[in-house]
């Protein structure tokens, strides 16, 4: 059987996790993927996945043969649409992925854009507060703000952002303005961050930094909730420069302790290492490039 077509069949079934759901997924009947599962692993002179009555599981060799065949049927892909010429219209589905409320606020109106301009691309946008792994969850495009780790991704630098900390004017009317990271333990804290009863704030320099550790009154798990809070007065939060951007302009918001900030952290675009250029991945990052790149809050 055509290699190709036997690497399409095994990552169906291993993504679906079932040789019925990619029978389904690949139009094909359930009888001709369980022929193309068997020759393939005949060929290879392995197993690759583990039957039960209830579903399929990949074996530690069907896992790394799995991620083999996404990478190179991405290639493949990549080098055909690359042939076609460096001016063909993207096609396809492109995914991307970024945080909450950077995906709400800054990629969704590139995106919008981009499916208005190509009409033959699909999106899929995964806007969570985790680092996701491209490779993993097939992610064509991410933002990543902070210093990245040595990968074979690629990256390009396309602004920066501060950690800032903020309260609102009423409350800083009633408990006063902190002169010094130490004053925060005399404060009402808000903390976006997982489920602690402390939180430990870091100032200053990187190789001479100030730490705090604080105890909040209260502890959210979204940043839109300690904006929410900041802003009703409740106490001092630390988020992101961004984050904060429209609430400091009306001034619901005070930026405070700016001269203890950290340095600030730069934010990128990250794809996937290829040999090929794909149009619609090229023609995406160069569009984002450009928005995140004039937008001033990311300055």
């Amino acid at each position: 059987m055509d290699q190709i077509h036997l690497m399409n069949v095994f990552v169906a079934v291993g993504e679906e996790e079932g040789f019925a759901a990619a029978a389904r997924r690949l139009d094909l009947s359930p009888a001709a993927v369980t022929r193309a599962i068997a020759g393939l692993e005949e060929q290879l002179g392995v197993r690759l996945l583990m039957r039960t009555t209830r579903n399929v599981r990949l074996t530690e060799a069907g896992q790394r043969y799995l991620d083999d065949s996404r990478s190179i049927l991405a290639s493949i892909e990549e080098a055909n649409e690359a042939a076609a010429g460096v001016n063909s219209a993207p096609k396809g589905n492109l995914s991307v992925t970024a945080s909450v409320l950077f995906g709400k606020m800054f990629v969704m109106p590139c995106i919008l854009r981009y499916l208005n301009e190509f009409p033959q691309v699909e999106v899929s946008a995964l806007f969570l507060d985790r680092v996701v792994n491209l490779v993993d969850e097939g992610i064509d495009v991410a933002v990543r703000i902070g210093h990245l780790p040595d990968s074979s991704l690629k990256a390009l630098r396309v602004g920066q952002v501060r950690r800032v900390l903020c309260a609102a004017p009423d409350y800083l009317a009633r408990h006063g303005m902190p002169q010094h990271p130490a004053d925060l333990l005399r404060h009402t804290i808000v903390a976006a961050a997982g489920i602690s009863p402390r939180v430990e704030w870091k100032f200053g320099a990187v190789d001479d930094p100030t730490l705090v550790r604080l105890r909040p009154r209260l502890t959210v798990s979204s940043n839109d909730a300690a904006i929410e809070a900041a802003v009703s007065g409740l106490g001092i939060c630390r988020l992101l420069s961004y984050q904060v951007a429209e609430e400091v302009k009306a001034g619901r918001l005070r930026i405070i302790l700016a001269d203890y900030e950290e340095a600030p952290w730069p934010v990128h675009l990250v794809h996937r290492e290829s040999k090929f250029g794909s149009s619609k991945v090229r023609k995406f990052i160069d569009l984002l490039a450009e928005h995140l790149r004039a937008h001033q809050h990311l300055q």
